[in-house]
């Protein structure tokens, strides 16, 4: 007998819902009625297992049919159906969660975290790309008769009985004009591979099944192999070169959370994103995991997959709530232990890992105050010859030498070894240790190092003489006499000029260069967070210039009786000043290049 009705809106259950408004991206309507189907399947292995239902449940699946000349898309299940009482308390009464009712029949059976459908609302995206939509379906139940539903996006359907002989549901979506590039069976595959790929009951399309319903993360660690997560991560990663490690990540209580995190090899982190995938019970989510993720470890690879993470209403976005929180801290937990665990095992081999991770490692301490504790004492300083430290380690072996007269110790670093070369040589002649501190986020890594060590203090060994970087009771003495120094100092503000400059004649080593361009360390870094050629001008602007009056050529200048051959030679070393500092350019540079040519001719 035919029956008709009116579609009943719960709105007690359901925030209003327009087919397009519910969902922000088209393509999910897909992925609601394939999980719709995972479902179904799902609930009749459960009552299978129990002994409700006796028909064979071993090659259960879900299939996806395209019929461009219907210009029809098929989902079809061999799950539980559905009786015609079901269809009018599932489908008619809008946000009535299938899943929901099931559990709570069968609760003392059943682990809701398997069923996927909460809401009741997934069908109702198919009218996203439908003009009408047909269900045929016949449930498990012995002598239930088959059931016909359509619906053409109103709120009016029609419901009759029909002919099928396998317990399941197909679903039928005549697809509306605007959406005919459903029809593309590579559109349909890039959303089933984007969604679905994971799902736990096998998805036929095309003839063949597109998904692997035992991922990686939801085994056990005990049971795998090196090779298994490294081939897991070239099908997440195709393009990506072999991680470093990764991390497993299980836990039961007091929330449950599976999913494996890849540390990359080195890249650059802060260009990198959405490269963590989330999960819920198999089903994508979304790339966008802030609010689950710590901040500083969205720079890694791989998935989480939680049934606790609470979603809105269509499954696209998450929402606040206590447990996003805790998740968050766990993971931040498990990886400082894990890092500590590589640290402790092998230390060489943390070392060989340690400039691709020490980014985000840094990143975390200054941004986590929770993970910095965990993590301090596995930090590690790298010096010029390459070899590490830990903090406390490196404070260690520099406070005897590198003590300045006020108490303080003194860490001297280089951001560019080989164009501050000249400076390295001068504190590697003093004896003093000099670190490479030179990524991305190193200026900030410094004044957070500054703040929590006690008595420590950063200066890179271009900012000033060596004696000031570290100043010691016994002060370097002048050889020039006190005329012999305001002459100097006069020779060259006459010869360059004092527009820009500050000049100043300063008692260095005679090793040093013979002029040097001092700023101070807090402009340096100012200017550090800054890039390209403007920022060099500023610091440039800001620099003082100190005359080495211990140089012999501070004494060939004022004893050289010849003004041109004097200027040229303060020309000359204020230009390797420049040189020293990266900024020699344009003309100077030119004619700096030419000189040096014209000697090498003299020369031969």
């Amino acid at each position: 007998m035919n029956e008709k009705g009116t579609i009943s809106v719960h709105t007690e259950h359901i925030f209003p819902i327009i087919k397009k408004f519910l969902y922000s991206d088209q393509d999910i309507f897909l992925r609601e009625l394939v999980a719709n189907g995972v479902d179904a399947v799902q609930k009749l292995k459960k009552l299978a297992a129990m002994g409700l239902y006796d028909g064979a449940t071993d090659k259960l699946q879900v299939e996806v049919l395209l019929d461009t000349s219907a210009k029809t898309l098929t989902i079809k299940d061999d799950g539980l159906g559905m009786t015609a009482d079901e269809i009018k308390q599932y489908i008619n009464q809008i946000a009535f969660s299938g899943a929901a009712a099931f559990v709570e029949k069968y609760k003392e059976q059943v682990d809701q975290h398997q069923l996927i459908g909460f809401f009741g609302l997934g069908f109702y995206s198919a009218f996203m790309v439908a003009k009408k939509v047909e269900i045929i379906t016949k449930s498990y139940q012995k002598d239930s008769q088959a059931t016909h539903w359509s619906c053409d996006g109103s709120t009016n359907f029609e419901i009759q009985p029909t002919e099928k002989s396998e317990v399941g549901t197909t679903v039928i979506l005549h697809l509306a004009e605007d959406a005919e590039e459903f029809l593309k069976p590579e559109r349909i595959h890039a959303i089933l591979d984007k969604h679905c790929r994971f799902l736990p009951v096998e998805i036929v399309f095309d003839k063949k099944v597109i998904n692997n319903t035992t991922p990686l993360w939801i085994k056990r660690p005990t049971d795998l192999q090196p090779e298994d997560y490294l081939t897991f991560y070239k099908e997440l990663y195709p393009f990506a070169g072999e991680p470093l490690f990764w991390i497993h990540l299980s836990i039961d209580y007091p929330f449950t959370l599976t999913g494996i995190l890849y540390f990359p090899k080195a890249a650059n982190y802060f260009e990198q994103k959405e490269t963590i995938q989330l999960y819920a019970r198999q089903v994508f989510i979304t790339n966008d995991v802030k609010e689950v993720i710590p901040d500083f470890l969205r720079l890694l690879h791989g998935i989480i997959d939680s049934p606790d993470i609470p979603l809105n209403v269509s499954r696209s976005a998450l929402q606040a709530d206590s447990n996003v929180k805790k998740i968050n801290t766990y993971i931040a937990k498990k990886v400082a232990e894990k890092l500590e665990t590589l640290f402790q095992q092998d230390r060489k081999a943390y070392e060989a890992k340690w400039n691709d991770i020490s980014l985000f490692i840094k990143y975390g301490m200054i941004t986590d105050p929770k993970f910095d504790e965990k993590i301090r004492d596995i930090v590690l300083l790298q010096n010029t010859t390459d070899r590490y430290y830990t903090i406390t380690e490196y404070k260690d072996i520099i406070t005897e030498n590198q003590t300045d007269k006020h108490g303080n110790v003194v860490v001297l670093y280089t951001t560019d070894p080989k164009k501050q070369a000249a400076y390295l040589q001068t504190a590697q002649q003093k004896g003093y240790d000099v670190l490479m501190l030179n990524s991305q986020i190193d200026t900030n890594f410094i004044n957070f190092l500054e703040y929590k060590l006690d008595k420590v203090k950063f200066k890179g060994i271009d900012t000033d003489t060596i004696g000031k970087l570290i100043e010691k009771e016994e002060a370097i003495a002048h050889s020039l006499t006190e005329e012999e120094r305001a002459r100097l100092q006069s020779i060259y503000e006459k010869t360059i000029g004092t527009e820009q400059t500050t000049w100043n004649v300063a008692a260095m080593l005679p090793e040093e260069l013979p002029v040097s361009f001092i700023t101070s360390e807090h402009l340096k870094r100012m200017a550090q967070f800054t890039q390209g050629n403007e920022a060099k001008q500023h610091t440039f602007r800001a620099m003082d210039i100190a005359i080495n009056g211990n140089h012999l050529l501070a004494k060939k200048i004022l004893t050289i009786p010849d003004e041109a051959v004097q200027k040229r030679l303060v020309e000359q070393a204020y230009q390797l000043a420049l040189l020293a500092q990266g900024l020699l350019e344009g003309e100077l540079l030119a004619g700096f290049i030419q000189r040096y040519t014209d000697n090498l001719l003299d020369a031969s």
